[in-house]
């Protein structure tokens, strides 16, 4: 498989605390500016201006606005992977398939706006080949599923998949039309999710 450009990618990662916090501002401005502004005021300049850096200071991190959008893409999947993560403590199957939507719902309704605009960046493919590995979601999920209180089924990665999808396509769509009750959002994708482990195909 063919590397993304180096366009994509950060030119250093930060190592001394000062360094630290400057790219991590860069970082929240520029969510801040899509969430605002949106994918056509995006640019380097203004990100810069809203960080309090420097262009110059900016591009020691970043060769333009394409890297900077995959980092903040691996920032949020990082962050969406730390929260779901935990499913691992659960104390059963259904239990850490809970976590796991609450993890999926509460990273695309605490911010919608940046996570509709990152998902809809994300899918181009050689933007998805970067930023894939920065999530442990799917790893989850699999595991999740060997726990003795789920239905085994015939095919466990293919069931992961399937699972993985519904919970995609129910939470970003959620996320498009703007809803903003959790809860019910989490009853509605856990009941699409049990409703597939019981079904006919883990019979």
């Amino acid at each position: 498989m063919a590397r993304p450009p180096s366009s994509l990618r950060p030119r250093k990662k930060p190592v001394q605390p000062r360094a630290v916090e400057t790219y991590a501002w860069i970082l929240e401005a520029a969510a801040q500016i899509l969430e605002g502004q949106g994918i056509g005021a995006f640019n380097t300049n203004l990100v810069a201006e809203r960080a309090g850096v420097s262009i110059g200071s900016l591009y020691q991190y970043f060769p333009g606005k394409q890297a900077l959008l995959v980092a903040l893409m691996r920032r949020e999947k990082a962050r969406f992977s730390a929260d779901a993560a935990a499913a691992q403590e659960a104390s059963s199957g259904r239990a850490a398939l809970a976590h796991l939507v609450a993890a999926a719902v509460r990273h695309q309704l605490e911010r919608p706006e940046l996570a509709r605009l990152i998902d809809v960046e994300e899918a181009r493919p050689e933007v998805r080949q970067e930023v894939e590995s920065a999530s442990d979601f799917r790893k989850l999920l699999r595991a999740t599923l060997d726990r003795p209180d789920l239905p085994p089924q015939p095919n466990p990665d293919r069931a992961t998949d399937d699972l993985g999808d519904i919970v995609r396509l129910l939470v970003d769509a959620a996320g498009v039309r703007g809803e903003s009750d959790a809860e019910a959002l989490e009853r509605r994708v856990l009941g699409a999710l049990f409703g597939y482990l019981d079904g006919p195909a883990a019979r």
